[in-house]
């Protein structure tokens, strides 16, 4: 036999030289060479070293200013929810940092991997007390609470490292979102930095034991139920794939929306799964926290659930399950969906009951009709790969029950935070980032009005956001809980609007009214058409029946 010749090996990439820039050139450079091209920001004193360096590479990293902090942040969190890389935003310390801090708390309650840079005064006077613009007692321990990892750079040496492992720590277990301060008088500091390769996240290890003995209690299961999160966004193909092997239904809700193609009849929403709750034997939880199974629906002995999750803390949080599979989705159900086959029973396909199921559910949603004609006039309109983003709005609890959603990251909801206002300049951001796709953005009058000022924002950088605000002169919800628990002590609860076509086009977006769901439709139509700026449409509504009674649903077992 020949010898073989031992491959030679690839020399040694020549290491880049340290250059000499500024820590606000390095943070730059550092963002661009870990993909991030965009930078949601407002100016201001603090940060203006910084953006004198966006201005220096303003031809590699595009800088998106809004009209508030708020709106900054948020299109940072849609950017992020509709693509899954990381986005970034800009900020001045105090108030500025302040005014981003809900769509920072979103964003950590949606795991979104968002990087907020938070200016700060003069280094050697934080923590002193003396009086700074903006200044702020204890920022870094304020922002701590809303993200897992912060940090403040003080040398542009430090600058690359800081951004890296920032940027690193969001997919770290759980993702979600980073923050890194930076002193007014640090951003302009010169030195010597060396490039920054991006730092690969830790990736723990699959439990080989785990994932057989979850194999043997799916394999066994008579009625298995898979519940999705959005931490089972990037696993769609393996949840397709072990519902087909289990023949098990699929739950979605909210953030779990889109991970099975609702045009499969295992795809079921909130209230039948709730219905087929009392039968099911063994659960896979997917990047949930199971929270309305344990508080609202009920669990007890007889249910078995395995639990995938990043975070080695979530599995146990409300009751320790059966079995725990720690890490990222898709590997772990990749992992499982090669072992099940060894275990699994042959099940009689359930395609005809759960066609049957789902019609009979349709039917009943029938008690939500306006909302659902409104819906279908949308999905009608949107494209499959269109994203919808919905708002604490009438339309917006029905889309999570009755709107059907194809692909993955094409419905954008608030999770557990569901703050109201969230909406406009979140889809903003998503359509910003999706330039690919229509965004629509779904708001009720009372929320729209949080960022409606962010219309500026679209029409100065041309993104063809489409929005539809449904207008009933009132914050809906808060007026029906008054009507229906308060003895109709109706209070804080009714709204003075603009004429909303005339707001948009006050601003040169072009607007539109339609009274009906046909009119929406045809409206939809020509909105999606434009791509060169944003499109308001109007639906003038009047009160709308409850969808609570689909999403409060009771206890069926367990005590």
């Amino acid at each position: 036999m020949a010898k073989l010749k031992s491959a030679k090996k690839k020399p040694a990439a020549a290491a880049i030289p340290p250059t000499s820039m500024t820590a606000a050139d390095a943070v730059v450079a550092t963002m661009l060479g870990h993909g991030i091209d965009t930078l949601y920001a407002l100016p201001g004193v603090q940060n203006d070293m910084l953006f004198d360096a966006l201005f220096n590479a303003s031809d590699r990293m595009r800088t998106v200013h809004t009209r508030h902090e708020q709106g900054a942040a948020y299109m940072a969190l849609g950017a992020a929810l509709a693509t899954g890389k990381p986005q970034a935003y800009a900020v001045v310390p105090g108030p500025g940092f302040l005014n981003s801090s809900a769509a920072l708390l979103t964003a950590y309650s949606m795991n979104a991997p968002v990087l907020a840079l938070v200016g700060q005064i003069p280094d050697d006077d934080i923590g002193r007390n003396l009086g700074h613009l903006h200044e702020i007692r204890d920022q870094a321990g304020i922002i701590a609470r809303l993200v897992d990892h912060v940090a403040r750079i003080r040398t542009p040496q430090s600058a690359p490292r800081h951004v890296a492992k920032a940027i690193q720590s969001m997919f770290a277990g759980r993702p979600g979102p980073a923050a890194l301060e930076c002193a007014i008088d640090v951003w302009g500091k010169e030195g010597l930095v060396s490039p920054q390769a991006p730092l690969s996240p830790p990736k723990s290890s699959i439990d080989a034991t785990a994932i057989r003995k979850a194999a043997k209690r799916l394999g066994a299961a008579k009625n298995p139920m898979i519940v999705c999160g959005g931490g089972a966004q990037d696993a769609s193909e393996e949840v397709t794939a072990l519902s087909a092997m289990l023949q098990a239904p699929v739950l979605g809700y909210r953030r779990g929306r889109g991970v099975l193609d609702s045009r499969n009849p295992m795809s079921v929403t909130l209230p039948l799964a709730h219905e087929l709750w009392k039968d099911v034997d063994v659960v896979l939880a997917v990047g949930t926290r199971l929270l309305i199974q344990h508080r609202q629906w009920g669990m007890d002995k007889d249910i078995v659930v395995i639990h995938v999750d990043a975070d080695p803390q979530e599995p146990g949080r409300l009751r320790k399950p059966a079995v725990a599979l720690i890490g990222d989705a898709r590997p772990v159900l990749q992992s499982l969906i090669a072992e099940l086959p060894a275990h699994n029973s042959k099940r009689p396909p359930r395609t005809t009951e759960m066609a049957e199921r789902q019609a009979a559910w349709r039917k009943r949603l029938e008690k939500i009709a306006p909302q659902i004609a409104f819906l279908d006039a949308i999905r009608a309109e949107l494209p499959e790969d269109g994203i919808l983003v919905d708002e604490v709005t009438q339309l917006g609890f029905a889309a999570r029950l009755a709107f059907p959603v194809y692909k993955p990251r094409t419905f954008l909801s608030p999770g557990y935070q569901d703050n109201l206002g969230w909406g406009y300049a979140t889809a903003l951001g998503a359509q910003d980032a999706r330039r690919d796709v229509p965004v629509l953005s779904i708001s009720g009058d009372g929320g729209f009005l949080y960022t409606a000022n962010e219309l500026a924002t679209a029409i100065r950088h041309r993104i063809p956001l489409t929005c539809v605000v449904f207008s009933d002169g009132a914050f809906g919800n808060v007026r029906r809980i008054q009507q229906e628990k308060y003895g109709n002590h109706l209070i804080a609860s009714d709204l003075a609007n603009p004429d909303f076509v005339r707001f948009a086009e006050s601003f040169g977006a072009a607007a539109e009214r339609a009274r009906t769901p046909g009119e929406l439709r045809a409206a939809l139509n020509r909105a999606f058409k434009r791509r060169d700026g944003p499109s308001l449409i109007e639906v003038p509504i009047g009160p709308l029946p409850s969808p609570w009674e689909f999403i409060f649903l009771p206890r069926v077992r367990g005590n």
